[in-house]
């Protein structure tokens, strides 16, 4: 049966990660454990020496405009929309919903639930279902996977949260970004496994993102940040490499899931859902062999894994 945004929204706002809870569970320290319950890249893109200034300095308007004309070549952004760096997409999933007076948005599940949380607390009614002065489109969905199309974009105000896209760049709904009410957000720590740098960008109308940029105010972006950003968004090479190595594990994660019992559900290259008999008895048995899984307060059949890195197969081999 469908979830409903009331099933949905009753449980608790539950994330990945989460290891001193699982430590605290089944034992083990920190580096004991593998973490496959976000859908981080594990092999992260490599850094080059920085510059003494990013660190010493307040970040300069100069870095800050390498990295949107990096950001705006990389991902194709048309001339008239604007690029607003930012510390991190969930800054901007919490400040977005202020972009317009509260009514009624809309919010299809199972998704991301950060975004639904973040319009009640700026006054929004969240509906799963009908007409709403707003949408969200997490493309492609997490957890599932699904993908969205331009006929989806209704709203006056349309958030496309395309925080996992970057695996598949030729399904980007970015070409909508000029158009006015529409923001397209992306996550810099997925696809090059740099969570920790904090790094995000909404990318729309000029007159929205004017307004979330004086919200966030100056320096929101730590001068690393802004250097290993235009970095790796200059670096087409490790992005095509990295998208075929992606697709290879993620199917070789299916075939040791499928071959004990799992159905796919769907997911992108970063994570895989699949639907067991038991969640959380599968979430346990990895747990205890020091895994760390994502399962979902909405199912009792859903598990949700990321990739190993390289050296860890082995390890989920046999904990499987």
């Amino acid at each position: 049966m469908p979830l409903t945004l009331n099933e949905i929204s009753s449980s608790q706002r539950d994330h990945g990660g989460g290891l001193d809870a699982a430590m605290t569970q089944f034992g083990g320290s920190r580096s004991d454990w593998l973490d496959l319950s976000t859908g981080i890249n594990p092999e992260i893109f490599p850094i080059a020496a920085l510059q003494p200034e990013a660190w010493a300095c307040l970040p300069d308007h100069n870095a800050n405009q390498k990295l949107i004309e990096s950001a705006r070549s990389f991902w194709k952004v048309p001339k008239n929309a604007a690029i607003l760096p930012a510390p991190g997409a969930s800054a901007l999933i919490a400040t977005a919903p202020a972009l317009a007076a509260p009514q009624t948005v809309q919010i299809t599940p199972p998704t991301y639930n950060e975004h639904a949380a973040g319009f009640r607390a700026h006054g929004w009614q969240v509906a799963d279902q009908g007409s709403a002065q707003a949408r969200v489109l997490v493309h492609p969905n997490n957890p599932d996977g699904r993908l969205w199309t331009e006929q989806d974009v209704t709203a006056p105000l349309t958030v496309i949260d395309e925080s996992f896209c970057d695996i598949c760049p030729e399904q980007s709904l970015i070409s909508l970004a000029d158009r006015p009410g529409v923001v397209v957000l992306k996550s810099f720590g997925k696809f090059w496994g740099l969570a920790g740098l904090r790094l995000g960008f909404a990318i729309g109308h000029p007159d929205l993102i004017s307004r979330l940029s004086t919200w966030l105010g100056p320096w929101a972006v730590s001068g690393p940040a802004l250097e290993i950003g235009a970095q790796a968004l200059q670096d087409q090479d490790w992005a095509t490499a990295t998208r075929a190595r992606l697709a290879r594990d993620s199917a070789r994660l299916d075939a040791l899931v499928l071959a004990r019992g799992g159905h796919l559900v769907g997911g992108t290259s970063l994570f895989r859902l699949y639907e067991v008999d038991d969640a959380i008895a599968w979430h346990a048995k990895l747990g205890r062999a020091h895994i760390l899984s994502r399962i979902f307060p909405y199912s009792k059949t859903f598990l949700r894994l990321g990739l190993p890195p390289a050296g860890g197969w082995d390890r989920v081999e046999a904990a499987l």
